[in-house]
């Protein structure tokens, strides 16, 4: 079961969350909440930029046995409010994130991130530690990425070929013709199609490239080690063998923080969890039963 729940972000922003799944049922003879039932620790998904809680169905499903897990979508993208005049910062999203974990009464909980929604989970369970358990950085980096990084960008996003005829040039595209490709990656293809709306012209994206840009640009320039150092709970650095965050990087993420455990999935890209579902799987589910309480 999918169910969707509004909530209110930031600037009276609507968000939409979704819960992928039935509450794990709980043992009556192991419980301690009221009616003699334990409440289910909560998992809160951030997917990364231009994406939406939907990549996150798979991740979700397995997580709901022992989790209240749930996806957001985050401002600007996905079902959520796309407010042209409102703030697309770093504390817009981080806000959003605690208004959504205390409306929906996740905590104490873990926080999934993914690239930008990486960035989000840690600057959240930096500000917050009183609601965070355990952390899970999916492939972002600490450090700037810098001005050329967002300049490539935006000619990363004047060379998509909108409107799309169809669904199937979109997958193509994105998995195959994209010169910013080095190989095909058909999971892309399929990342890509899922921000897809048709439109009377075709298929176009759910999101505003100029918006993107706009978040983009509010962590590009600067390095974020000092806020990754305040993350006090379990934290998992999770990077793909050729996804963006290098393994230097990624080992000094774990050295800067206070309890930091590092991994890494084999053939995998930037889309961890979309590229290599299982071994995504067999990294975070050991370390979120190890860290955070479940039931079932």
């Amino acid at each position: 079961m999918v169910r969707r729940i509004n909530v209110t972000g930031a600037q009276g922003v609507r968000l939409a969350a979704w819960e992928y799944a039935d509450p794990p049922k709980v043992s009556p003879e192991s419980a301690d909440g009221p009616a003699g039932q334990r409440r289910p620790s909560g998992v809160l998904l951030l997917h990364g930029l231009m994406g939406r809680a939907a990549h996150w169905a798979d991740t979700a499903r397995w997580l709901s046995a022992r989790y209240r897990a749930v996806g957001l979508d985050q401002r600007g993208h996905g079902r959520s409010d796309k407010p042209g005049e409102l703030p697309y910062d770093r504390e817009a999203y981080v806000a959003d994130a605690e208004a959504a974990l205390e409306q929906l009464d996740l905590a104490p909980l873990a926080l999934i991130g993914h690239s930008m929604g990486a960035l989000t989970a840690w600057q959240l369970a930096a500000r917050r530690p009183d609601l965070v358990q355990a952390l899970v950085i999916s492939d972002m980096r600490a450090s700037a990425l810098g001005e050329r990084s967002q300049r490539e960008w935006e000619k990363w996003f004047a060379s998509w070929p909108v409107p799309f005829a169809t669904l199937a040039d979109v997958r193509r595209w994105f998995g195959e013709d994209d010169p910013s490709l080095e190989r095909p990656n058909p999971s892309r293809g399929e990342f890509f199609a899922e921000v897809m709306a048709e439109r009377a012209d075709g298929w176009r994206p759910v999101f505003s490239r100029r918006q993107m840009l706009r978040a983009r640009e509010t962590w590009v320039y600067d390095a974020h080690w000092d806020e990754l150092a305040l993350v006090r709970c379990p934290t998992l650095v999770v990077r793909g063998i050729d996804g963006e965050l290098g393994r230097a990087e990624a080992q000094e993420m774990v050295r800067v923080l206070p309890r930091g455990i590092y991994a890494e999935v084999p053939e995998a890209g930037h889309l961890i969890h979309y590229d290599q579902p299982e071994d995504w799987r067999r990294v975070v589910e050991p370390f979120l039963q190890a860290t955070l309480p479940g039931v079932g």
